[in-house]
């Protein structure tokens, strides 16, 4: 059910006539990405939260757009974002 619409007012000898518009709230980034420092060979886990769920969402690195591989796993629970880096190198920082 849309609040949106034409609403009136009739009075019976005069009418008042108004459009309502209702525009969706942006989606936000409401906890956001932390630092992270890892050994060498590990998994690391990067996740934000966001303020409604089944966003489409982009990870990059440096600019780069990244991809779900071997070496990365993005996945989405809900509001929450998560990035996956595998076995990690000294190139991932």
């Amino acid at each position: 059910k849309t609040d949106a619409g034409l609403y009136t007012c009739d009075i019976g000898t005069d009418v008042a006539k108004s459009k309502v518009s209702v525009q969706e709230k942006p989606t936000e980034v409401t906890k956001q990405l932390e630092d992270k420092t890892s050994q060498a060979g590990q998994d690391i886990n990067l996740s934000c939260e966001l303020s409604k769920p089944d966003v489409n969402i982009r990870w990059y690195k440096d600019g780069k757009a990244i991809r779900k591989s071997q070496k990365y796993d993005l996945q989405q629970e809900g509001t929450r974002a998560i990035l996956i880096i595998h076995d990690s190198t000294v190139k991932d920082s």
